[in-house]
């Protein structure tokens, strides 16, 4: 079966050769039966990997260690779902999973759109082939998931990853993947569009369609590696800028741009070589990310390894891409220029412009300081560390600021708006944000990041609301429906509007769920049985230590029952998981409890099971579910985007008033799902040990790096302990330097000291070659701020019009009334 996997790949990439080169030449000779024998050679591709797929899921199944492939990433005794989803659980299989679904990705955009842009599809399938010859070129050549054993085969497989052995992690991939793929499909309509010169604003229609499903996995994915991460590796953390993790934000940042500023084209003609090189940059995102990865370019306890020959080979490929798709764009600039300019720069379009320059340069930021530690190692030959504490130097006030932005954009109008108008639609946004801050003083809120959060956010939900409030009064009155009718007829009407409105209530819950993470709370505790600790509200009592084998793994857990207001609040089993065959690598098990306000989170980093005392990691993270709600409510707003109009048919007929309530009413109420904690009463137990960290211990966590070169982070976030040698040494030696009175750069200064600054310090030190990690962000927003000034002056000089023109002022005034209703 081996052997047949192996030639169906062959011929997969004989196929897309031929779907490439036919499709191509029938477009060049205007024939339509080698357009039509190429797309359905595209379709035959799709078949053929699909076989292939099957014949490498079945080798898992029936355990066929004779591949390569199959051995390493399963075992006998791992269950049947983890051996299903071991197809993309290593390098090989999720290229061959890459491939698989760009091919029907690739079929179904072709079908969808064949009679509609007919004159694009040629090219279309011409460039999604080519990038399927890519990976297909590198699964033959190079990364052959079908590849066997020389000699005799072993009897059993080495097994998953244990931390791949997570639902999670299960259905993470699959959706981000189908998130890279997807773009892919945008990418192609507008290289057909640049190379056919069909260039009027049809090919968006499709562009942008795909572009918000591929937008919708990739969020969708991100949040899943959030998830994962929160629950699966104990630091009680969720996002650390690792590499692997920015690999994915990148084409997010791109793409969410492009979602904004294709409307600015669509509504005024105008950003036209702006968006086509927004569709380009974020498909080669979406490959310089998968480059980041798989190459081993870049340090990451989730990248695939180091190949410095697929490093070479996506090297070429990628150069091909910028070559080929901007020298189309140069060449088609006559083609590109906007219909319109700039009226004024209080105006949807130039809220929407910033946005769109912020979150480019979020991009750049992200990709060149993830990128800095190779580039020094190139140059200097020493590897530096570039961590959290930078990131967030930088990406906590463009985070705020695109929050500000979030709200200020729908409150303004197209082409220009009065000042009549700016205070209409701003006084209650602007008034409820003052009230909520005004609030948050008053109940002595001072952790000014949060609080400066939970005051936008407050903004962006006053814009929401507001927006949906006067637009459901205005269709009732049309309509004579009752209010909650009205609402849903009016998302009908524009469901991208107000599905973009929903998506922006998820960025306003994300926001929250962030500015949390500044009430954590967080210690340490030693404790026997019995022995009892109080972080925050909650007081937390070891119960046992118990060991447990369930064949596949050994389990030793810690019982804890966690007691709030003198009863019993929850039971919970954290615990470490040794698996046979990676017993090197032990599993941590956190126990979650889940609340609307806040999670009890407990970790078990250390043991002593002869004498059943347990360390515990106890945290409490308020607002944390927020963050997976906002990704919740962000696919809920893409998908009313999406849905059909025939999906809100019930909402958009005129009725007598509240003849819709009642079902309607129904249909919310059945969506609500009241739950309560009981509490019980639990008894008391000894004060156990707790491990009170200090403000200047936890800062210091965050800017030491751990020196075991395992886990490659901070000490705040190691995910390796209690196995972790760095993690303990510096540990004890910060607690030395403190109980010696010294402050946090005498104890840095003694930690570069030992180690050396490029090894320990989470931030470049501000001199020779790394102080172009400093400097770049500057430069960039520098050239930035020289393009917007440039832009403005050209926009605003242009030549008036004469003093005798006729003026048509109805005609003006109808114009600006029709943008403004338009989303």
């Amino acid at each position: 079966m081996a052997g047949l996997g192996y030639y169906l790949l062959l011929a997969a990439f004989v196929v897309a050769a031929y779907a490439a080169a036919i499709s191509v030449a029938g477009a060049r000779r205007r024939s339509r039966a080698l357009v039509e024998s190429g797309v359905g050679a595209f379709y035959l591709l799709a078949a053929v990997m699909a076989v292939a797929s099957s014949i490498i899921v079945h080798a898992f199944v029936v355990g066929d260690y004779s591949i390569r492939y199959v051995q390493r990433t399963s075992d006998s005794v791992q269950p049947l779902f983890y051996r299903l989803t071991a197809y993309w659980g290593g390098l090989d299989g999720s290229i061959m999973f890459w491939v698989t679904l760009l091919a029907f990705f690739g079929g179904i955009a072709v079908y969808v759109n064949r009679e509609r842009h007919r004159e694009l599809i040629p090219y279309v399938v011409a460039v999604i082939a080519v990038v399927q010859m890519f990976f297909l070129y590198l699964m033959i050549i190079h990364n052959n998931p079908f590849s066997t054993f020389l000699t005799e085969a072993p009897a059993d497989g080495a097994g998953l990853n244990p931390l791949l052995q997570n639902f999670y992690m299960v259905i993470h991939p699959p959706t981000m993947y189908l998130g890279f793929v997807g773009l892919t499909i945008p990418f192609a309509f507008g290289m057909a569009a640049l190379i056919t010169g069909f260039l009027d604003d049809s090919w968006l229609r499709a562009v942008r369609r795909w572009t918000m499903i591929s937008w919708l996995f990739l969020s969708i994915g991100l949040g899943l590696g959030m998830i994962w991460a929160y629950e699966e590796l104990g630091w009680g953390g969720y996002w650390a800028w690792d590499p692997v993790e920015n690999a994915g934000l990148l084409p997010w940042f791109t793409a969410t741009a492009f979602l904004h500023s294709v409307m600015v084209q669509e509504k005024r003609g105008m950003l036209r070589v702006w968006n086509v090189t927004l569709v380009i940059l974020t498909f080669f995102l979406t490959i310089f990310g998968t480059f980041m990865t798989r190459s081993g370019v870049v340090q990451s306890v989730h990248a695939f390894g180091e190949d410095p020959e697929l490093a070479r080979l996506f090297t070429i490929f990628m150069v091909a891409i910028v070559t080929f798709s901007f020298g189309w764009v140069i060449y088609r600039l006559p083609l590109l220029r906007a219909r319109n300019e700039l009226d004024s720069w209080v105006s949807r379009e130039a809220a929407f412009m910033m946005n769109n320059w912020i979150l480019v340069f979020s991009a750049f930021f992200v990709l060149f300081a993830t990128m800095f530690p190779t580039l020094s190692e190139a140059v200097t030959g020493e590897r530096i560390t570039v961590g959290p504490p930078f990131f967030n130097q930088w990406m906590l006030p463009i985070g705020l600021t695109l929050l500000l932005l979030t709200g200020i954009g729908p409150l303004l109008a197209w082409r220009k708006t009065t000042l009549l108008n700016l205070s209409d639609q701003f006084l209650f946004p602007t008034g409820f944000a003052l009230v909520v801050s005004i609030a948050l003083v008053a109940l002595g809120v001072r952790v000014w990041v949060s609080g400066i959060c939970f005051a936008l956010s407050a903004f962006v939900f006053g814009t929401i609301s507001q927006e949906f409030w006067r637009g459901a009064r205005v269709r009732q009155g049309v309509s004579g429906t009752d209010i909650l009718t009205a609402l849903i007829g009016l998302v009908a009407r524009n469901k991208r509007r107000y599905g973009g409105y929903v998506v922006h209530l998820g960025i306003v819950l994300l926001f929250l769920g962030f500015a949390g993470e500044g009430f954590k709370q967080e210690e340490d505790a030693v404790l026997t049985p019995g022995q009892q600790v109080t972080v925050g509200d909650f007081t937390f009592r070891h119960d046992a230590l118990t060991v447990t084998d369930d064949g596949q793994k050994q389990m030793i857990t810690a019982h804890v029952t966690v007691l709030r207001d003198g009863g019993e609040f929850a039971k919970m089993y954290p615990a470490k998981w040794f698996f046979r065959k990676h017993e090197d690598s032990p599993t941590t098990e956190v126990a979650i409890r889940r609340g609307f306000a806040e999670d009890v989170y407990i970790v078990l980093p250390a043991y002593d099971v002869a004498k059943q005392a347990a360390t515990l990691s106890l945290v409490v993270n308020p607002l944390v579910n927020w963050v997976w709600f906002g990704f919740g409510i962000m696919a809920l707003g893409i998908g009313i985007a999406l849905l059909p109009d025939a999906a809100f048919s019930f909402a958009t007929a005129r009725v007598p008033a509240g003849a819709g309530a009642v079902p309607t009413a129904l249909l919310l109420l059945a969506l609500v799902l009241p739950a309560a904690v009981q509490a019980q009463d639990g008894t008391q137990g000894a004060q156990g040990q707790l491990n009170v960290k200090t403000a200047l211990h936890r800062e210091l966590e965050g800017e030491i790096m751990c020196t075991c070169g395992a886990c490659l982070s901070t000490l705040g976030s190691c995910q390796m302990r209690p196995n972790c040698h760095g993690h303990t040494q510096q540990t004890a030696r910060i607690l030395q330097y403190i109980s010696e009175g010294r402050d946090r750069d005498a104890i840095l200064a003694a930690f570069v000291q030992e180690f050396g600054s490029q090894a320990v310090l989470a931030r470049p030190v501000d001199r020779g070659f790394n102080r172009l990690a400093w400097l770049f962000p500057y430069l960039v927003a520098g050239f930035a701020l020289v393009g917007i000034v440039v832009t403005a002056r050209r926009w605003s000089t242009r030549a008036a019009p004469a003093a005798d023109a006729p003026v048509d002022a109805a005609l003006d005034a109808r114009l600006d009334d029709e943008l403004r209703n338009l989303d």
